[in-house]
């Protein structure tokens, strides 16, 4: 059964939901903002990155809710309804039952626990709601802020896998984590 559209997941300051088209001006400023400390990990966090880049990112991301494949979501503090980032599962696998687990947070909003406590809520609704049975993290080897959002977020290291990210240039080995359902009821 496909996970509703209309989702959303609160926790204390947190509010994840779908990106909506609303939100692209948000996320073009947010993206800006973050250019120096995302863009070495991320190949579409660019200087150029503009409205229509969002426009864009908020129309694949409701094509991906639709279609069962991709589960973004925008991260918002809940009171102030600012942009703190995104975090969405992707690369869905039906008949091994996993995926893939992204996230930024703007360039402001860093190193406050964000990333991991919405890759968490994620992680939950992955299992919950789509029946997941495993998530995996994948970031270049020397993205430490990244793998530490992903430890904390209680996900296992596993291996660092040859040529298993592709950067839009080339392929580039990756540090691949991991969750399964009980790595949470721990967390």
């Amino acid at each position: 059964m496909p996970a509703p559209c209309d989702t959303e997941i609160v926790d204390g300051p947190l509010l994840l939901r779908p990106w909506q088209p609303d939100d692209a001006r948000a996320l073009e400023a947010a993206v800006v903002e973050s250019i120096d400390s995302l863009g070495r990990w991320l190949p579409w966090c660019r200087a150029g990155y503009d409205l229509a880049a969002a426009q864009d990112w908020v129309r694949r991301c409701e094509q991906g809710w639709a279609e069962g494949e991709h589960f973004a979501f925008g991260i918002f503090d809940r009171t102030h309804q600012r942009l703190l980032g995104s975090v969405g599962l992707n690369q869905r696998n039906l008949l091994h039952r996993s995926a893939n687990l992204g996230y930024w947070v703007r360039q402001s909003e860093q190193r406050h626990g964000v990333a991991a406590k919405a890759v968490q809520l994620v992680a939950r609704f992955g299992f919950r709601q789509l029946a997941l049975q495993r998530i995996e993290i994948v970031a270049l080897p020397d993205n430490q802020a990244s793998r530490r959002t992903a430890e904390r977020a209680g996900a296992r290291f596993e291996a660092v896998a040859r040529r298993r990210i592709w950067d839009g240039e080339q392929a580039r080995d990756g540090a691949v984590y991991a969750l399964v359902p009980e790595d949470l009821e721990q967390a």
